[in-house]
């Protein structure tokens, strides 16, 4: 079963945006990511995750937003197999966004270990990644989500 597990927002103002989320709802800070496609912050509310990234590069960000755009940018899911997965976004009408890969340069040993995803786009060009181990967040997060299922 596939998980919503992070809704990511382009910015170029990260401290602006993660000062917003964390005074108006009450969402924690997981990390900081720094890399040279990105800077940003991972915030959490205990289930999903918001990135919220300055995209460095404009292959990162994907050729139809380029590194200056702002706004909702993706959704990140995990699921249990990033293969058989892959194979029903094909299947459904989805596609494989190397153009962005390339410029992250994922693998799928990075992809299991949850700090790798691999970009798509649906039928309508909304993007998305898949990961197969998903993000951390907060301890308290992870002891509440398994006492849910």
């Amino acid at each position: 079963m596939a998980r919503i597990r992070h809704i990511a927002i382009a910015t170029k103002d990260i401290e602006k945006a993660k000062k917003f989320y964390m005074d108006v709802f009450g969402m924690q800070m997981v990390r900081r990511t720094d890399r040279p496609t990105h800077v940003g912050y991972i915030l959490t509310d205990g289930y999903i995750n918001l990135a919220i990234l300055n995209f460095l590069d404009d292959g990162a960000a994907g050729r139809e937003f380029g590194s200056e755009y702002t706004g909702l940018h993706h959704i990140g899911f995990q699921v249990d197999d990033i293969e058989a997965s892959a194979t029903k976004v094909a299947t459904a009408g989805g596609r494989i966004r190397s153009d962005i890969d390339a410029a992250f340069g994922p693998t799928k040993k990075q992809a299991g270990r949850g700090d790798g995803e691999f970009k798509y786009s649906d039928p309508n060009g909304v993007l998305f990644d898949l990961s197969q181990g998903g993000w951390g967040i907060t301890p308290a997060a992870s002891d509440a989500m398994a006492g849910a299922h």
